[in-house]
């Protein structure tokens, strides 16, 4: 049992940054059915900035805002230079753009900075741990996995009580209505990736204190992540991306801990093949979202 509810809780730790990676691609697909395939690479550009700014002797403390702050603009920045130009495409348009800006990205810090990966200092409390009764719990485990909850109660309420989120959520319903009830769809669409750069810079900030290192190919992983926790949770659904997140890390913690040691490598492998199943099984993902219509 002490064992079980130690994998619990490492499930949740890992599950959350998942849960914010996840919740960024559901923002996105909600408001314009894109599934952002760009989306890890803001931790890409996060990771690098993390590198330059510790290498120049900022610390941690500055640093959180920062990467936030690089997130934002670059969820900007890439919604400005690629997807405001495609807007109007068919749905598989809109995907290759999604791709086209993972590579390019990728290819500009590999021409123009370096192949290798670079490494900066984490915080020193991140490996720290503490007992409640047989159980030996990381702090940053706790740490992200409250802030993960505090995230999406505060996104709740954006959406819920605010003039934008309301406009949000018009837009998810159907845009062309929204529309013609005032909704301003530059607004609404620059306002989604500028949200989904706030989650994701959070979920940056815990996933590069956790690896201590970025690369121009860092994205890939928190980006299949992110959208495998989406599509399990249901596209569209911020609820959905939360369970997804969890219940993908809990699958990865549980198989790693309870394989044997000849085939725990393939840890990915099973997961991907349960994952498969679920889409065999309940291709809507966990929680249905009615479909939503794109700009």
């Amino acid at each position: 049992m002490t064992e079980l509810l130690q994998n619990l809780i490492d499930g949740l730790g890992r599950g959350s940054i998942y849960a914010l990676l996840a919740l960024g691609v559901a923002v996105i697909f909600g408001v314009m059915h894109l599934l952002n395939f760009a989306h890890g690479e803001l931790i890409t550009v996060s990771g690098y900035a993390s590198f330059w700014a510790l290498g120049a002797g900022w610390s941690w403390y500055v640093m959180v805002p920062l990467i936030v702050a690089v997130s934002v603009a670059t969820s900007l920045l890439i919604e400005r230079v690629a997807f405001s130009r495609v807007r109007g495409a068919d749905d598989f348009t809109l995907l290759l753009t999604s791709f086209g800006v993972h590579f390019v990205v990728s290819a500009i810090f590999l021409l123009y900075v370096s192949a290798s990966v670079k490494t900066f200092p984490r915080p020193t409390w991140v490996t720290n741990t503490y007992a409640v009764g047989s159980l030996r719990i990381e702090v940053f485990d706790t740490v992200v996995i409250v802030v993960t909850v505090a995230t999406l109660v505060a996104t709740t309420l954006i959406l819920q009580r605010t003039t934008f989120g309301l406009s949000l959520r018009a837009a998810a319903a159907d845009f062309d209505t929204a529309r013609l009830m005032g909704v301003r769809s530059n607004s609404v669409i620059r306002g989604a990736f500028a949200l989904s750069g706030v989650l994701a810079g959070i979920a940056s900030v815990f996933w590069l204190m956790r690896s201590g290192s970025t690369s121009p190919t860092a994205g890939i992983d928190p980006m299949l992540k992110g959208v495998l926790a989406a599509l399990i949770g249901g596209l569209g659904s911020l609820r959905g991306a939360v369970l997804g997140g969890f219940t993908l890390g809990l699958a990865e913690v549980i198989l790693r801990s309870r394989l044997p040691d000849s085939v725990a490598s393939l840890t990915e492998g099973v997961v991907f093949l349960l994952i498969a199943l679920l889409f065999i099984f309940r291709p809507q993902g966990l929680i249905s979202v009615p479909h939503a219509e794109r700009v």
